[in-house]
Order: C-alpha cells, then structure tokens, then sequence
C-alpha cells in the first residue's frame, strides 16, 4: 500500500515525455557532431587557401617593386629606391598625393 498508482509501470517503460526527450537529445548529437565535422573541414580549406596566397607573397613583392620603379619619374634612380626603403613607406603612399623627400610641391 506504499506504492502510488501507475509507479510500478515506470520503471519497465519509459513515459512518452522521455522518450521523446531521448530521441531529442539523440538529434542534437548527430547534429552537433555535423557541425563539427564541418567546422573543421572549413578549417582545412581556409589553411589551404591561406597556403596558396602566401606562396605568391615573393610575386607580389616584385610585381610591387616593379610598379614603383615604373611609376618614378626618370631623374629619380636607385638612390630613390634606397630612401624609400630606408624610411619604411608602404605601397601607395606616392599615389596619395603626399610629397617624398626630393620632390616638390
């Protein structure tokens, strides 16, 4: 008589409510598993797209320099290209219509 109706059933058999939150939380696993799998295979593709702009890092560098020596003015020489080089100006700073030691205004 210490037993309340319907409590014996319980432990045989699951009720609904926790069947459903069983096949639920089943769901949510599988799903959050994908994700991750996705995750890291977006990982792999960005670390092979960084790889292959970095190898044309060296391409950029002569291409950029060939711009600048292109772009100078015929008086300006190699010495032009040591100032620059000496006082750290990045690329199109010259475009930006600042003045470069020699240059005038």
């Amino acid at each position: 008589m210490a037993s309340t109706p319907g409590s014996g059933g319980r432990t045989a058999s699951p009720t609904v409510f926790e069947q459903q939150r069983s096949e639920l939380a089943r769901e949510i696993s599988m799903g959050m598993e994908q994700v991750l799998q996705n995750i890291n295979r977006l990982n792999r593709n960005l670390e092979s797209v960084i790889a292959v702009g970095n190898e044309f890092g060296s391409v950029e560098a002569l291409w950029s320099q060939f711009e600048n020596f292109m772009g100078r003015p015929e008086g300006e020489g190699e010495e032009a290209t040591g100032r620059q080089k000496a006082s750290g100006e990045q690329e199109g700073q010259g475009e930006s219509g600042g003045t470069h030691e020699g240059e005038e205004q």
